[in-house]
């Protein structure tokens, strides 16, 4: 199954990492990162429409849309691991994580995708929500290998 990030912004200060922890992904998952430029401006309903725009263009048709919140649903490491196993087992063809700028998400885009997930109830910056998405991807086929990585509950 493909798995495709899409976040605003460039990675910088942990981008090494968040590239460590992508390349690891990719031995379990068809991984796919789309960088959107972040819009410029003051006004954050502006700032989210612009960037809304910019996503939705990088969005294939078939694939599930999940949305990154702090008030999305929680799952655990392992929860995420056999949502992802079920969704491969469902013969999707991918799916697309959402990670939006400094400002967040659109509203109206968060309504439109099929699921959001929460990966803290805290705000994370997004380089920071990236690096933690990756590396529970890494965590997941980990888990779904049963390879020793994940020292946490089954």
């Amino acid at each position: 199954m493909r798995v495709s990030l899409v976040v605003v912004g460039k990675a910088k200060a942990l981008a090494p990492v968040i590239r460590e922890y992508e390349a690891r992904a990719t031995r379990y998952w068809r991984l796919e990162v789309h960088e959107v430029p972040q819009t410029r401006g003051k006004v954050a309903a502006d700032v989210r429409r612009g960037e809304a725009a910019r996503i939705r263009a990088l969005l294939r048709p078939g694939y599930l849309t999940v949305a990154l919140t702090r008030c999305g649903d929680r799952r655990s490491s392992v929860e995420l691991a056999r949502w992802l196993e079920k969704m491969t087992l469902r013969s999707e063809r991918g799916v697309h994580f959402v990670i939006g700028g400094a400002f967040g998400l659109e509203e109206g885009f968060k309504r439109e995708c099929r699921f959001s997930l929460s990966l803290s109830a805290l705000t994370l910056p997004h380089d920071l929500a990236r690096l933690v998405l990756a590396e529970q991807l890494y965590r997941a086929g980990t888990i779904l290998r049963n390879e020793p990585y994940h020292k946490g509950p089954k």
